[in-house]
């Protein structure tokens, strides 16, 4: 952040609204569209007042019909435009994902590099609030898995603005994935450490650079969007106890940063992979090979550990939901247990 910089405190809905808000201004092309963005300003709060600055035409709520308005972002990038298209909830992505995978992701590919399709995918993601198995999950991974889908889950309003205007920008697919516990909305609780300072101006975070955002000694964990604020919380207890953690917050998954990741677990020697998503076949899976594809490089003192949702839809029950979703005590103790193991 430079000198001239004037930063205010802003949660992350009120950080990608305005990240959104600039680049309509800067750019006549770019629209948001999807179900209640417009006067109720998104279910999660993403772009709330952007209506009343932009009007209609280009703040346009949409049928309640995922298949027609992603198709209707396809065509819209297809033809010129910049359209950001709101999915309310990622779980709802089942409707409409022969659009994002069939023609999104891989109609660059097919026409030769003669097409752009620069549409932005906006979606909450992630439980901790009860809303049982259709309305909690993360399944970034499964957009990872395609190729030609960029893939971006910020953990705070100052990456989120950097990393949405970067998205807006961009000329391919961009799956844009916030965490409903960290966009700061007063229905309901979240973690304070997502509310930062932002910029007034327009800034980008170029995609692919993961951040330390905690320096560590013992124990690297890597991990994104909530799950970030949950292992600091946890480095804190843990650091009581002598054990210094070290957090690399990924903020993209595609393009990700291997380096960043080999870097921390080089200097450690310890991994912990914390993630909200699945354990088989995701995010976790995908961190410990690449560790284990470098081990000629690395000095291990343990095996890896993945802390992840055991491969269950996510309870309606608050107790059970807390037990199958990872929590600060949880991430805290395998860390403890990471300690104790020593390789063979």
């Amino acid at each position: 952040m430079s000198v001239a910089s004037k930063a205010r405190t802003l949660t992350m809905a009120q950080a990608v609204a305005e990240g959104i808000g600039q680049e309509m201004e800067r750019d006549s092309r770019v629209f948001a569209m999807g179900e209640d963005i417009g006067k109720y300003g998104g279910i999660f709060s993403a772009t709330t007042g952007l209506l009343e600055r932009f009007g209609p035409e280009r703040i346009m709520d949409t049928p309640i019909s995922e298949t027609g308005f992603m198709g209707a972002a396809l065509g819209a990038a297809a033809e010129g435009l910049r359209p950001i298209s709101e999915l309310m909830f990622v779980d709802f992505f089942g409707v409409c994902f022969d659009q994002i995978y069939n023609h999104l992701a891989k109609n660059t590919y097919m026409s030769g590099g003669n097409c752009r399709y620069p549409v932005v995918i906006t979606s909450g993601i992630g439980g901790g609030y009860n809303d049982a198995a259709q309305h909690s999950q993360c399944l970034y991974s499964i957009f990872a898995h395609v190729p030609g889908l960029k893939v971006v889950v910020p953990s705070n309003a100052y990456d989120a603005k950097g990393l949405m205007i970067q998205a807006i920008r961009d000329d391919n697919p961009v799956v844009f994935l916030y965490h409903k516990g960290i966009m700061g909305l007063s229905w309901m609780s979240y973690f304070e450490g997502s509310t930062n300072e932002v910029p007034e101006e327009s800034y980008t975070i170029p995609f692919g650079q993961a951040k330390v955002v905690r320096e560590g000694r013992d124990v690297t964990i890597v991990t994104l969007s909530q799950m970030v604020h949950k292992s600091i919380l946890a480095a804190e207890q843990l650091a009581a106890e002598g054990i210094e953690a070290e957090i690399v917050d990924l903020r993209t998954l595609v393009p990700l940063d291997k380096e960043a990741v080999l870097r921390s677990v080089a200097k450690t020697g310890r991994l912990l992979v914390a993630d909200e998503d699945y354990l088989s076949y995701g995010l976790s899976g995908e961190i410990a090979a690449i560790v284990a594809e470098h081990l000629n490089h690395l000095r291990l003192k343990a095996p890896v550990r993945r802390l992840a949702v055991p491969d269950v839809p996510i309870p309606f029950s608050r107790p059970l939901e807390q037990f199958a979703i990872p929590q600060v005590d949880s991430i805290a103790q395998a860390v403890r247990q990471l300690m104790n193991l020593k390789l063979d």
